[in-house]
């Protein structure tokens, strides 16, 4: 009982993440800046989490698993936000322009082991395809295609 409630919460989180967490529109600020520019500029560029050898590992996996759907350069779907014909949301890039940062490192290693069907999306799960370390290597290669202040603020909201 614990191990379904347990799924349904981080169904239900994951799906609230994706409704309300994922706007990419800047809001602009009293002093004329957005506030993607103000949070950017003052914040500081971090050391990343992975190891160069996982990127390059995960660069592998990507083009063998992801690719053929988020681009061999993970800039993904141009209409990302827009349902197609089966109301179905196509891949997002991946490349720091989309909402992919705006999450947590355990909630991608969720949607990529899970996939992301049950958030309206149609990326299949690759847990029974990958390893953990496979999976973590892919998300260290999507993240070194992430600008510096994106990391950056991804790195902060995460640190807290």
């Amino acid at each position: 009982m614990r191990s379904r409630n347990h799924l349904l919460l981080t169904n239900i989180t994951m799906l609230l993440l994706a409704i309300t967490g994922c706007s990419e529109s800047p809001q602009t600020g009293r002093d004329g800046n957005t506030t993607h520019q103000a949070e950017t500029e003052r914040l500081p560029v971090y050391q990343r989490w992975y190891k160069r050898e996982q990127t390059e590992l995960g660069g592998l996996l990507f083009q063998q698993h992801c690719a053929v759907c988020h681009k061999a350069d993970a800039s993904g779907t141009p209409n990302w936000k827009e349902t197609d014909a089966a109301g179905k949301l196509p891949p997002p890039p991946l490349n720091g322009t989309a909402h992919t940062w705006h999450h947590a490192l355990p909630v991608l290693r969720r949607v990529v082991t899970l996939g992301g069907a049950r958030l309206g999306g149609t990326m299949p799960a690759f847990g029974g395809k990958l390893s953990s370390d496979e999976i973590d290597a892919v998300l260290a290669w999507v993240q070194s295609h992430w600008p510096d202040k994106i990391y950056a603020i991804w790195n902060e909201r995460n640190s807290q």
